[in-house]
């Protein structure tokens, strides 16, 4: 599996969202986008990432960028974490890790799903890939140093 590098091309996907529906990048052409793997719904770890990025979220909108989640959790999991905690971005499932393997997303323990966070231009070129299981906030902080760099660029 090989991580993607700043620079490259994102590849293309296609993944259910909470509702069922599939996305995919091309939907985001023209935009920025945030896309980050995260372990679980609901856990601790994952929960603070996601309400962070909650939080921020206007900040990201102002800045011309979408945020997309995407964990291997249901679609019911998703629709749950969304609802407990307002989180106004899209969630995508991956309940067999093909996406995380695509984007280079490994294990992390051997067996605990990978938090990664990409940022995407708006010609679908990598930005920034941030990794890190233990501290999910500085996935937002550095997110938005990028973005406000490409939202600049415009």
């Amino acid at each position: 599996m090989t991580k993607l590098k700043v620079g490259e091309e994102a590849p293309d996907f296609v993944a259910k969202d909470s509702n069922g529906k599939d996305r995919s990048l091309k939907e985001f052409a023209g935009k920025i986008l945030i896309l980050y793997f995260y372990p679980k719904d609901d856990t601790p770890g994952c929960t603070k990432e996601a309400c962070s990025f909650r939080d921020q979220y206007e900040q990201f909108i102002k800045a011309g960028a979408e945020v997309v989640g995407v964990s291997s959790d249901s679609e019911e999991s998703h629709q749950k974490f969304i609802s407990k905690y307002k989180l106004p971005f899209t969630l995508l499932t991956d309940p067999k890790g093909e996406l995380a393997k695509t984007y280079g997303v490994g294990k992390e323990l051997l067996f605990i799903p990978g938090r990664t966070t990409f940022v995407i231009d708006r010609e679908q070129k990598v930005q920034l890939v941030h990794s890190g299981m233990m501290n999910a906030e500085a996935h937002i902080t550095e997110s938005l140093k990028i973005i406000e760099n490409l939202s600049a660029q415009k």
